[in-house]
C-alpha cells in the first residue's frame, strides 16, 4: 500500500470525507499543463469542458502520466488500497468572471459503482480560490444516507445533467482552495459543489476518479485504466490509452462513451418532460 498519507490524515478523511491541500507537481509544471490545455482549446475551437468530461485522460499521454503521479497515487492508495484503477477523469475550466457553476451533488448517485471504495483527486493548474470558485464539500456527508438529486439541465451548470441536491445548508460548506500544482481528495459519496468564478483569471483543473480494483460496475460492462498494483478481479476492460496527443483510436473511444452518456441523459430528460406533461 502507498505511504503517501499519515494516519492522522487517513483518519480525518474517513471521518470528514475530504482532505487538502496536498502537493503533487510544481507551479511551473502546473503552468505548462495549463498551457497544453489552452493550446488544445485554441486548436479545437472549443472549451476543454465540452469534449473532455468523461475520460479526459484518453486525449493526452501527459494526462495519463499525471493520473499515475506517485504523490497522487500513493495518497489514494492510503485510502482505498494498493490496487487502483482510474474509472474516469474530467478537465474543468471556468473563465474569468464566469457565471457558470457546479451544483451540490454526490458522484455516487451517477457513477454506478459498488462498493463505494472510490476517491476523486482534483489537481489545480491555476489558482483555485474562494474568489475563483474552488471546490467546496459538505463534511461527513459520505457517511450519511444517499441524497436526492434533481436534474435541472441548467445551462449555467457545468454538470451534464445539472444534477443538484436541494436544501443544502451553505453555512456547513468547507472550501478547498488550492495553489497550482496542489490537489485535494474527496470520497465518492461526499457532497460537493463550486461557485462561479468572480476572479480575473481562469480556474483550470483536472479531476481523476480512482477506485479500488475490486469495485464493480452496476451499469453493465465498462472500462478503466490500470494505475497501480494489480487487477486480480477483471471487472473492467482496459481503456485504450493514447500513444500521442489526440490519438485517433483513443479519441474515437472517448467520443463513443460520451455519446452514450449524452443519449442516456436525453432519454431521461424526455421522460421527465413526458411526466410533467402528463401531470
Amino acid at each position: 500500500m502507498g505511504s503517501g498519507l499519515t494516519q492522522q490524515q487517513i483518519d480525518f478523511f474517513q471521518t470528514s470525507g475530504y482532505l487538502f491541500p496536498l502537493n503533487a507537481i510544481s507551479s511551473t509544471e502546473a503552468a505548462t499543463l495549463r498551457g497544453r490545455i489552452e493550446t488544445y482549446e485554441a486548436q479545437s475551437g472549443e472549451e476543454v469542458n465540452k469534449r473532455l468530461k468523461i475520460k479526459a485522460h484518453l486525449a493526452f499521454p501527459w494526462m495519463c502520466e499525471l493520473a499515475r503521479h506517485p504523490a497522487i497515487v500513493e495518497a489514494v492508495q492510503s485510502l482505498i488500497g494498493s490496487d487502483v484503477l482510474l474509472f474516469g477523469s474530467s478537465a474543468f475550466a471556468k473563465n474569468a468572471r464566469d457565471i457558470r457553476f457546479v451544483s451540490w451533488h454526490q458522484d455516487s448517485a451517477y457513477y454506478g459503482l459498488d462498493p463505494h471504495d472510490c476517491v476523486t483527486a482534483w489537481i489545480a493548474l491555476s489558482p483555485a480560490t474562494s474568489e475563483s470558485g474552488c471546490l467546496r464539500v459538505l463534511p461527513g456527508s459520505h457517511r450519511g444516507p444517499d441524497l436526492v438529486h434533481e436534474e435541472t439541465y441548467d445551462a449555467n451548470n457545468l454538470l451534464a445533467r445539472g444534477q443538484s441536491l436541494q436544501g443544502i445548508d451553505d453555512n456547513l460548506a468547507v472550501e478547498m482552495p488550492l495553489e497550482p500544482g496542489q490537489f485535494s481528495l474527496h470520497h465518492e459519496r461526499t457532497a460537493h459543489d463550486s461557485l462561479p468564478n468572480r476572479s480575473d483569471d481562469r480556474r483550470i483543473g483536472v479531476a481523476f476518479f480512482y477506485m479500488a480494483a475490486h469495485v464493480r460496475s452496476t451499469l453493465g460492462p465498462r472500462s478503466a485504466m490500470p494505475v497501480a498494483g494489480v487487477d486480480a478481479y477483471g471487472h473492467w476492460s482496459r481503456d485504450p490509452e493514447p500513444r500521442t496527443d489526440l490519438d485517433p483510436v483513443s479519441m474515437e473511444y472517448l467520443d463513443s462513451i460520451w455519446a452514450r452518456y449524452r443519449d442516456q441523459a436525453a432519454t431521461i430528460q424526455a421522460a421527465r418532460r413526458a411526466d410533467q406533461s402528463a401531470a
